[in-house]
């Protein structure tokens, strides 16, 4: 029997991963609440039906997939419809959360009743086509979730605790995410320091995998650096105050929030960034 799938929320990786799910039959239900008009577009485009809450209690999956710093809050906010439901979800925490936090988040949804998987999805918002989207899914109810392999996800169970998927999320994102960091950074800091030509020239000529791929990943990031903040943050966490190096992700963090605004506002650093690396 084909299942029924609600999703939060419908974002660009919502929407995507709630659009392969429709294109295979899924009926996926969502929240608007709070939500805009663009939101809402990309749930209509997706195949989505937008319900209240206790509807959304109804479906046989819950995915969350919201910014970082939401994931928790979303959870306190469906307590009251998932303990009042008579056939309990599966709850799917699909965010870039810390093993910390998605403890605590399943905490939250095991006083519901509910069965719990923690997950974090690897790649891009997901193309029809496409094999570069995964999403890693651990604990007991995980093989549970791989069901959806059968509706167009990817999705693969990850042998080990609960917070398995979370600790790979953050480990991936880590390396990603803080090299696009880094790299941002230290164009940036060419520049100001008047050697940026020199910079692009010596890494021409001795990095020449490491320029294309500073291309692709760094104008890619300016749209996404308000959520890369809590992520970093979430990676930080993870690593632990213990070892001096989380430090690093906590700078990446305050970089990305600092991009963010000036994606927003002048634009100066966007701009710079954008000179830097033009073909």
């Amino acid at each position: 029997m084909t299942p029924t799938v609600a999703l939060i929320a419908p974002g660009n990786m919502g929407a995507a991963v709630a659009k392969r799910l429709t294109e295979h039959k899924v009926t996926v239900l969502t929240s608007l609440t709070g939500r805009s008009e663009t939101s809402a577009k990309r749930a209509r485009e997706a195949g989505m039906q937008a319900v209240d809450d206790r509807k959304l209690a109804e479906a046989d999956f819950l995915l969350s997939i919201v910014p970082p710093g939401e994931a928790l809050a979303l959870a306190e906010r469906l307590v009251p419809v998932l303990t009042a439901a008579n056939n309990k979800p599966i709850y799917v925490e699909c965010n870039a959360v810390s093993p910390q936090t998605m403890n605590h988040i399943a905490k939250v949804i095991s006083a519901t009743g509910c069965a719990f998987v923690g997950a974090g999805i690897v790649g891009p918002p997901p193309k029809p086509g496409s094999t570069n989207t995964k999403i890693y899914a651990s604990g007991p109810h995980a093989p549970d979730f791989a069901r959806l392999n059968d509706y167009g996800l990817i999705v693969r169970v990850l042998e080990g605790p609960l917070t398995a998927a979370a600790a790979l999320k953050m480990s991936y994102a880590g390396i990603t995410k803080g090299f696009t960091a880094l790299g941002a950074m230290m164009l940036l800091a060419a520049t100001r320091g008047g050697v940026a030509e020199g910079l692009r020239v010596e890494l021409e000529r001795s990095q020449p995998a490491l320029l294309p791929w500073l291309q692709r990943s760094v104008p890619a990031m300016y749209s996404k650096a308000y959520r890369f903040v809590g992520e970093m943050e979430e990676i930080s966490q993870f690593i632990g105050k213990d070892f001096p190096e989380h430090a690093m992700q906590d700078a990446a963090a305050r970089f990305y929030e600092r991009i963010a605004e000036d994606v927003d506002g002048e634009k100066k650093e966007v701009g710079e960034l954008d000179k830097f690396l033009k073909p």
